[in-house]
């Protein structure tokens, strides 16, 4: 197709990101806006006079003026309007999480694979650059033997109605480690606390158990004084920093571990030894990583090619939710994450 033409569902927090994003992409054009809250319509009509806004997704779901598809409404209608737009020959972009269970999630993605659409999920940290340069320095061994992954996300807000702190915030996490890592956890324990809702948690502590005794360590909260968003990796040969709030110099390697100063027969022998090296601040090249997931949605439409957060990625982060709830339920007791 010379342009793929996109409607998007849902014009608040995050539709005006991806519209305003999609609309700089080569061979591509924002043709409808559907939301539900006429003031949110009326901002739509006032950025986008050329474009069509309605209150009735069904037009932009279902109907032939567009190619392709953004949902970025809550995520209790996820299922429901992405099965709906593939059902139509649309293909999808979904913000995350996908669904809210995994069964949701499959039948999405055997729809797609059926009628060959692309299906992908808005997992936007897999387009960050500090994640990528992270990611690079993990996969060319910089850092060695991974010993653990610490990823910290609070603020104080917003407090969403929708879903809990675990759905909202720990779903970026999860697939932070699981693009980091390149694996999936096998088990999880999670604890939370209920304070503003008795049915949402504000705050929330995952332990993910990754392949090679890998262990990440997952802090979520809507009830904090500071907002953070930090990622810290730590291997045998260095530990690495990612501030995603710092611009400027959003990572940081550090040279330093601890070894065995020698061989050792006994207690009394042993000795361990602290490396504290030098404090690297690479330069990153910094990009909006909403622009970069954007394009590729857009090249995958035109190429027919499958996205890197795929359905299957979605429901891999879609899995360790569900059991972190499960162990939640069960007094944070470490629970397996099914497989096919």
């Amino acid at each position: 197709m010379d342009t793929v033409r996109i409607g998007i569902v849902g014009f608040g927090a995050w539709g005006p990101n991806h519209a305003r994003n999609l609309n700089v992409q080569e061979g591509c054009r924002v043709v409808q806006i559907a939301d539900v809250s006429e003031t949110r319509l009326r901002q739509a009509r006032k950025q986008y006079p050329d474009v069509d806004v309605t209150i009735d997704a069904e037009t932009v779901i279902e109907g032939s003026g567009n190619d392709a598809v953004v949902i970025a409404t809550p995520l209790g209608s996820h299922h429901n309007l992405v099965r709906r737009a593939l059902l139509a020959d649309k293909h999808v972009l979904c913000e995350k999480p996908l669904t809210r269970t995994s069964e949701e999630a499959k039948e999405l993605i055997e729809i797609a694979a059926s009628k060959r659409l692309v299906l992908m999920v808005g997992h936007v940290f897999m387009f960050n650059p500090g994640a990528l340069f992270l990611k690079e320095e993990i996969a060319r061994g910089e850092l060695g033997r991974i010993y653990y992954v610490d990823l910290v996300r609070t603020n104080l807000g917003p407090i969403r109605q929708d879903v809990g702190a675990i759905y909202d915030l720990a779903s970026h996490d999860i697939s932070i480690c699981n693009f980091l890592l390149e694996a999936q956890p096998s088990e999880v324990a999670c604890n939370a606390a209920f304070y503003l809702q008795r049915d949402r948690e504000d705050v929330a502590f995952l332990t993910l158990y990754y392949p090679n005794q890998v262990v990440a360590n997952i802090h979520v909260s809507w009830l904090d004084p500071r907002k953070v968003r930090q990622v810290t990796v730590v291997g045998n040969s260095k530990m690495a920093l990612w501030d995603d709030i710092n611009t400027t110099e959003p990572l940081r390697l550090y040279d330093k571990g601890v070894a065995a100063e020698r061989a050792y027969n006994t207690f009394g022998e042993f000795h361990m030894v602290l490396r504290d090296g030098n404090i690297v601040i690479p330069k990153v090249r910094m990009f909006e990583p909403l622009t970069r997931e954007a394009h590729h949605f857009v090249s995958c439409v035109r190429e027919r090619r499958p996205p890197i957060c795929d359905g299957h990625t979605g429901l891999a982060v879609v899995r360790v939710l569900e059991t972190a709830l499960e162990s939640l339920k069960n007094g944070g007791r470490i629970t397996a994450v099914p497989r096919d």
